[in-house]
């Protein structure tokens, strides 16, 4: 008879594996439309809040801070300022990209809310907080209607924006 740690004498299990699948529907609300079309035509759009001015892209359709709806459509810059980085030096299943690779946290001009985004076109070596950036979007026939339309981020040769302009977006 097998102890605990074994399996009808096989040796203990170190490894299981479990195949899983999610497929799901992604419906998305009037707010994420605005941002989900604007991707599809090469702009990024966001959301103002009426009450406290702040720009959110992608915006949820409420201002997290005053809880109102946002209502007015923004369109915002090409270009934004890297917040955050982080060197990607992991591999991992599936992966598209060489590493190492550079994902950071890119704040729109206009915008009050950062998201990430792919920085290429430049060494790992090199990237730094402030760094200004500008999108690069896929061809305008491959454009759609998700992320997929923005390939990547570039430096955009403009100066580092000063840290006071970005320091309560860490």
């Amino acid at each position: 008879m097998a102890d605990d740690s074994t399996i009808e004498g096989r040796g203990p299990v170190t490894t299981l594996a479990t195949p899983i699948r999610l497929d799901f529907d992604f419906t998305p609300g009037i707010a994420q439309s605005v941002f989900l079309r604007g991707l599809a035509r090469g702009r990024f759009m966001g959301q103002r809040c009426p009450k406290c001015g702040k720009v959110y892209v992608p915006s949820r359709g409420s201002c997290p801070t005053d809880g109102v709806p946002t209502t007015e459509d923004v369109e915002l810059a090409n270009v934004g300022t890297v917040t955050t980085y982080c060197v990607v030096n992991v591999p991992f299943a599936g992966q598209s990209i060489e590493i190492p690779y550079i994902c950071a946290q890119v704040l729109l001009d206009g915008a009050n809310l950062s998201f990430m985004g792919l920085i290429q076109e430049i060494p790992t070596d090199e990237i730094r907080m402030g760094m200004r950036v500008e999108a690069v979007w896929v061809d305008e026939a491959d454009l759609t209607p998700s992320l997929a339309s923005v390939k990547y981020f570039r430096p955009s040769g403009e100066p580092d924006a000063d840290y006071e302009s970005y320091k309560e977006y860490l």
